[in-house]
């Protein structure tokens, strides 16, 4: 889950299909965006972004920043909270306040890779998406 303000101060977040850790020292991940989607410009504007790794019990919240920002209407605030002056998805299992320091163009994507500046890890089991559905992880299988 990524998620950036839009000027005025209104949240905006995307379901990212493409992140991944970059470095334990300093620490470091990337998300993959598409060049025409607004978090692109968001993120490129702000140079900020938050990485939220939901738990199984968000599905709603995943899919609500899976559906167009015109068809989606607003999230329940209850669901965002900040670190760092970031937004991201409270109770999450983990949640971090990345500053961009790259952006590599590959295709018509953008690499962003940002530094985690503040982490908050929580507990519960991971929201993942595979073959085309949400679920939860099994460890061992």
């Amino acid at each position: 889950m990524i998620t950036t303000v839009e000027p005025g101060g209104a949240v905006h977040g995307m379901t990212a299909s493409s992140v991944t850790s970059v470095s334990l020292d300093p620490p470091l991940v990337l998300v993959v965006i598409g060049e025409e989607r607004e978090s692109h410009v968001l993120i490129e504007t702000t140079g900020r972004f938050g990485m939220s790794i939901l738990e199984t019990g968000q599905t709603d919240i995943a899919k609500h920043f899976a559906t167009p920002p015109e068809s989606r209407g607003e999230i329940n605030a209850r669901h965002i909270t900040t670190l760092s002056g970031t937004p991201v998805i409270a109770n999450a299992i983990a949640a971090m306040d990345c500053r961009v320091t790259a952006a590599h163009e590959a295709g018509d994507h953008t690499v962003f890779i940002g530094e985690v500046e503040a982490i908050a890890v929580g507990a519960g089991e991971p929201l993942v998406w595979f073959q085309r559905q949400f679920g939860g992880f099994t460890e061992g299988r």
